[in-house]
């Protein structure tokens, strides 16, 4: 017997919430990435870590909001914390594995597609590890095209984030390639959600009504640990203004100054704003005999 699957029970509400936060991680984790770039060394790999972090925690928080909608009319849904949880270790994990190599080897071709395809893996091991974690009277089938696709889409998406995220520097810039990989996150995601069928088994229960309320309570809990992350790292990120705006000047080297040291206030050398100090040092002009 097949199940009646639902994936939007409460209608736009959790596709649009999924996508936000999906947008919210991402966009952490681009500017975290950016900023690692620009800082010393040996704090290059806190900032990679925390962006790593922000972007497997936004992508999972992103899946399991988008899983409150899902429910299968014919039988009630619950989950494993322990493969539910493992599902965020992996995300965080390979996403982080990445980052990494593109935060320290830079935007070369070698460490963008290598980077990219293990993040992309990452996401979408995530996401079928956390549906492997569902519990409900019947098996899962997955198409085999659909769920290559998913996949495909996660790679992609991800190799696009991370050419993004040393390459784009602008706030508005970074912002856009933000809800580019939101889009590209939850098209996976409803991607592999296209690929399920449900299998009840022969005695599965017909409480119809219990599977959406089952879940859902179960969920909401497990969501505030990563959701309260994800905003102490938006705080950690908004009084940082070289994560936020950025330089406009990142390729001049002229721009570049001692770590530390503020930047010197620029004084006209003449005109009614002049340094009095730089009277001393401007030219005399050269008066002949004709001018006086």
């Amino acid at each position: 017997m097949q199940g009646t699957i639902d994936g939007f029970s409460y209608g736009a509400v959790t596709p649009a919430a999924a996508f936000l936060m999906a947008c919210l991680g991402a966009a952490l984790g681009l500017r975290c990435t950016t900023r690692s770039l620009r800082t010393e060394r040996s704090f290059r790999a806190g900032w990679l870590a925390l962006g790593a972090t922000s972007i497997g925690s936004g992508i999972w928080t992103m899946h399991f909001i988008a899983m409150t909608g899902f429910s299968v009319e014919e039988v009630p849904i619950g989950y494993d914390k322990p493969i539910t949880f493992a599902s965020l270790a992996v995300a965080i994990v390979m996403v982080g594995i990445g980052i990494f190599l593109v935060g320290y080897r830079g935007a070369t071709r070698m460490a963008l597609v290598t980077g990219g395809t293990i993040t992309g893996l990452g996401v979408a091991s995530m996401h079928y590890l956390g549906m492997a974690g569902m519990r409900l009277d019947g098996q899962f089938e997955y198409d085999t095209v659909t769920v290559g696709l998913s996949v495909v889409i996660a790679v992609v998406a991800s190799t696009a984030a991370l050419w993004a995220a040393v390459s784009i520097h602008g706030f508005l810039p970074s912002l856009g390639a933000s809800v580019v990989m939101g889009v590209a996150v939850s098209g996976m995601h409803y991607t592999g959600m296209a690929a399920l069928r449900v299998h009840l088994h022969p005695a599965a229960s017909t409480a119809a009504h219990a599977s959406g309320d089952s879940a859902g309570s179960l969920l909401v809990p497990m969501l505030l640990g990563p959701a309260c992350f994800l905003l102490l790292a938006a705080v950690v990120v908004m009084f940082d203004p070289l994560v936020v705006m950025g330089t406009p000047d990142w390729d001049d080297p002229r721009a570049a100054r001692t770590p530390g040291i503020p930047a010197q206030r620029q004084v006209p050398r003449f005109g009614t704003h002049a340094d009095p100090a730089s009277f001393h040092s401007r030219p005399r002009d050269a008066v002949g005999p004709a001018d006086w």
